[in-house]
């Protein structure tokens, strides 16, 4: 077996064994419960959409996705906003102190989020922002915006200086400078840390679960109702999965050709 072959085949093995967990969770989400508990099938014989059918129809459920895509969306956008011009400054600037603040940033990120639980938990109950969509994007901020300053320096830095020159003989301000050529020719890294941005919302689970009560409650919350006591709704929590890899797979579909050139280029 020649190298070449050895290498289709370990990575055919490799996707195999990846999408198992995924088959078995859409073998689920289409059958009943009891057909679940009663026997081991390696497909439905009996499939039925009862379970999606109460996830799109019980306001309950379909509210879950959508305040999680909203928060999600708010979060992603506001991250983007403020690392922008940050990771601009850390790239093309020197200053007292920015390599601690840098760091410092990235110290966010390696914190703990239970370390930030309590503090944003008092904070927003005393200013009313509790059970509300911004509460969990803000929070989310914590972490995601020295995650998308730290890509995105990456990229930036790549980006040779004389470019800022030319615009600026050119008699191009700062603003239309960064809006009008220095974004574009940035698109990829931006297109990778959006990408990162709202996997890491979207997953994030104590934030979401502990900020939000009823109004604002995200879907991996109401997923904790399939469990009662008479035992775990297993068809209607592997719907309830399945659907949530939905936003994921269309955020890949809609960045794909600059997430392919970020891994590439940028600092991922």
């Amino acid at each position: 077996m020649t190298k070449g072959y050895k290498r289709s085949f370990a990575l055919a093995v490799y996707f195999f064994l990846m999408f198992i967990p995924l088959y078995w969770m859409l073998n689920m989400s289409l059958r009943t419960n009891a057909d679940i508990l009663g026997n081991l099938t390696l497909y439905p014989a009996n499939p039925t959409f009862a379970n999606y059918i109460k996830i799109f129809t019980d306001p309950s459920w379909y509210m879950g996705y959508v305040n999680s895509i909203i928060y999600v969306t708010i979060n992603t956008m506001i991250s983007l906003v403020v690392a922008l011009p940050a990771a601009y400054a850390f790239s093309r600037y020197r200053f007292v102190g920015d390599s601690q603040v840098f760091f410092w940033l990235l110290t966010n990120r390696m914190a703990p989020a239970a370390v930030f639980l309590l503090p944003f938990f008092q904070l927003y109950s005393t200013i009313g922002l509790l059970d509300t969509h911004i509460a969990v994007a803000l929070a989310h901020c914590l972490f995601n915006v020295p995650l998308a300053v730290w890509i995105l320096e990456g990229f930036m830095s790549g980006v040779p200086r004389e470019i800022d020159e030319t615009a600026f003989i050119d008699g191009y301000s700062l603003p239309r400078f960064f809006v009008t050529i220095f974004i574009p020719l940035i698109r990829a890294g931006v297109g990778v840390t959006a990408f990162f941005c709202f996997m890491f919302s979207w997953v994030e689970l104590l934030f979401a679960r502990t900020l939000t009560i009823t109004t604002a409650k995200p879907i991996q919350s109401v997923m904790t109702r399939t469990i009662s006591a008479s035992g775990t709704d297993w068809g209607l929590l592997a719907a309830a999965g399945i659907l949530t890899l939905v936003p994921g797979a269309l955020v890949i579909w809609f960045v794909r050709n600059h997430m392919a050139k970020g891994f590439a280029l940028g600092r991922v």
